[in-house]
Formats: C-alpha cells, structure tokens, sequence
C-alpha cells in the first residue's frame, strides 16, 4: 500500500547507534524514515516502533549494502511504501581494529566492501532516484586526520567515501542535489566501544577539548542540519562532528 508523505529519507544502518540516532531525529523533523538494516530484525522493528510511538511513520527493509539487488530493493520498498524518496543517508559501516598486515586482510575486506563498495552502490542508486533538490549525506570519520596504528582499512575505507562525495557532487551539477557527508570523532556507540579497554577509551574521550565522548544525537543533529531547509547551500563538504577531536 502507498502512502502519499511530504518527505521521506532512507537511512543505511539505521537500526542502531548513530544510524538510529538519525532516523529518530528526522522523523521528529517530519520525515517518513526508511531503516536498512542487515540483520537484526528486532533492533530494527524495535526504532520502527520508537518512531512510530513519537506519530512518526516509518519501516524497516533488509539488506546488504554491498549488494546491488538489496540497495535496489531498498530503494523500490521505499517508493512503493511512500510514493517518494527526498533524501538519503549511507551510514551502514564496518569499523574494526586491523594493523596493516597481512593478517587483517580479512578485516579490510569486510571493511573495503560495506564502507566503500555499499556507499558507492547507495549513492549511486540515489543519484538515480532522488527528484531535483533532494539530498545526500554519507557518514566518514574523523580518524582519518588522526593516521591512528590500527585504523589503517578504516581510514582507507572512509578516505574513498570522502572522495565519492566530492566527485558525486560534480557529477549532480544542474540537479539542486546537495552531497556532502557528516564524518564524526569518537561517539559512544557499540561499534566504537567494540574490541577497546576502558583505558583506550579514556584516552580517546579526552582527546577533544570538550574531553568527552560524543553521543549519536550529536552527529543526528549535524546530519538533520544538512537535510534541512538551512543546509541547502552546503555542497560537496565534510562536515567534522568531532567536539575539536581532529
């Protein structure tokens, strides 16, 4: 059944963390959400529910990013759910702890195809999709200025999605089609916390001059900025969410 709404976003990984944190926050703003997901249908089902509770409208669709036949079916359920879709977000991402060495191929595989093969498949379906005006964000990090031991795949994946939003930027020109991406320092969600000692993460928290953690609300925030009536003139840019981290 299609429901006529006036604006719908898509959120990547939008079940939990900064993902659902995002979804939260721009079905307060007014905007039906639809939540990829991988796996967890429950974490899924259950940000569906919290959004619904708060008289948003929202549903959960599963998929692997990196695959073309899901991100084309994430994008069909969403307009034959809502009738439209105005904005996108590719927030679904792999982070682990890997050195370069020969051993942590298997990581930077698993990174190399979520972070970088799923952004460049969900911007590309959004450059398709998305009407004159409609928006694009991709989440990086703010690691990547850090050159951290250990992040080597993660930065080199979120190095390429930083380079896709400025060459997709370009290639929009004409359309009104803002694609910027929203690239965070250390936020206290499952994901970063994961493989970490409380003392890493001490460190980490007070590497920022406001010394803490963010929260996903904060980087919410940022991205919702950008989907917003005042991020329209913000182009091709990464925006660091970060408390000074970088």
């Amino acid at each position: 059944m299609t429901t006529t709404v006036d604006k719908v976003a898509i959120v990547t990984g939008g079940s939990r963390g900064i993902g659902k944190a995002i979804a939260l926050r721009l079905a307060r703003d007014g905007f039906a959400v639809v939540i990829g997901y991988a796996g967890n249908q429950a974490r899924a089902d259950n940000t569906v529910d919290e959004i619904k509770a708060q008289g948003g409208r929202a549903i959960a669709v599963k998929g692997n990013v990196a695959e073309p036949g899901d991100v084309h079916a994430l994008f069909s359920v969403a307009q034959e759910t809502f009738a439209r879709i105005d904005a996108v977000v590719s927030n679904a991402g792999e982070m682990a702890l890997a050195p370069i060495r020969d051993d942590s191929l298997a990581a930077f595989d698993r990174m190399m195809a979520t972070n970088v093969r799923g952004t460049f498949l969900v911007l590309a379906k959004a450059a398709e999709i998305l009407p004159d005006g409609g928006r694009i964000v991709a989440l990086s990090s703010s690691v990547i200025a850090k050159a951290t031991p250990g992040y080597g795949p993660y930065i080199a994946s979120k190095s390429a999605v930083e380079g896709l939003v400025h060459v997709l930027a370009n290639e929009l020109r004409g359309r009104k089609v803002t694609v910027n991406a929203v690239a965070p320092g250390p936020v206290g969600t499952e994901l970063f916390l994961k493989g970490k000692t409380e003392e890493q993460i001490s460190i980490l928290a007070n590497m920022a001059p406001l010394q803490r953690l963010g929260e996903p609300d904060d980087i919410a925030n940022a991205v919702a900025f950008l989907l917003g009536t005042d991020g329209g003139w913000v182009n091709s840019q990464i925006v660091r969410v970060n408390g000074g981290f970088a």
